[in-house]
């Protein structure tokens, strides 16, 4: 494949379709086109003969790295809740105590619905397509980071491309370091949910999404 077609792609994806959504003047839902360009990661990792397909999942490696990833998550998660705590105490606990149930529906539903699609996208397809552009494992991990949190503008806040540019780069050296997606998938889990349950998650979804938080039982 010549550069000319990964770096057109790359820029179209990872550039101008954020940054077209950050400045549209018209809200829509954010993940029906994160699964349409997720899907289309897919397709083409799928339609790649070299692609190693078992990387989408290659459940293996989980078990031997968890404990690993709980111990850094457990030091981060900590930190994380001390920062609210004592930065932000009107925060804390807020979505899990206001709307429990949705914090529910949030818990099972992000992990498939949002997780998993990033890192199709941003993980198997970036690491897979843009090997040319980014040789060597941590220019692509660094480029996978910064392009995760370039996504992250369309939050509109800077707390949100911050911590997912630090998220991204343990997230994609994960997927370096396993070779498996469900490893890096879990690990992106944890901490999502981790910054919904202690009140930052008003700084990474879509607004559309608070109606339907609205919509559920208080």
């Amino acid at each position: 494949m010549s550069r000319s077609l990964p770096i057109l792609e790359f820029l179209i994806i990872f550039i101008a379709l954020p940054l077209a959504y950050r400045l549209s003047r018209v809200r829509i839902p954010a993940l029906p086109l994160l699964w349409a360009v997720s899907g289309y990661a897919l397709w083409q990792l799928l339609r790649d003969p070299r692609f190693d397909r078992s990387l989408l999942w290659n459940a293996a490696p989980l078990t031997h790295y968890l404990g690993s990833i709980l111990i850094i998550f457990a030091v981060v998660a900590a930190a994380l809740w001390l920062g609210v705590h004592l930065f932000a105490p009107a925060l804390e606990w807020s979505f899990m105590r206001q709307n429990p149930v949705f914090w529910a529906i949030v818990m099972v539903a992000y992990p498939v619905l949002s997780v998993y699609p990033q890192g199709i996208l941003y993980r198997a397809f970036f690491f897979e397509r843009y090997a040319v552009l980014f040789p060597g494992k941590w220019a692509m991990i660094v480029a996978s980071a910064a392009a995760f949190a370039f996504l992250h503008i369309i939050c509109r806040n800077t707390l949100a491309v911050v911590l997912t540019f630090a998220g991204g780069l343990l997230f994609a050296f994960r997927y370096a370091e396993t070779n498996s997606l469900l490893t890096s998938c879990v690990e992106h889990s944890l901490y999502g949910c981790w910054l919904f349950t202690i009140g930052l998650g008003q700084y990474f979804y879509h607004g559309t999404i608070a109606s339907v938080g609205r919509a559920l039982p208080q």
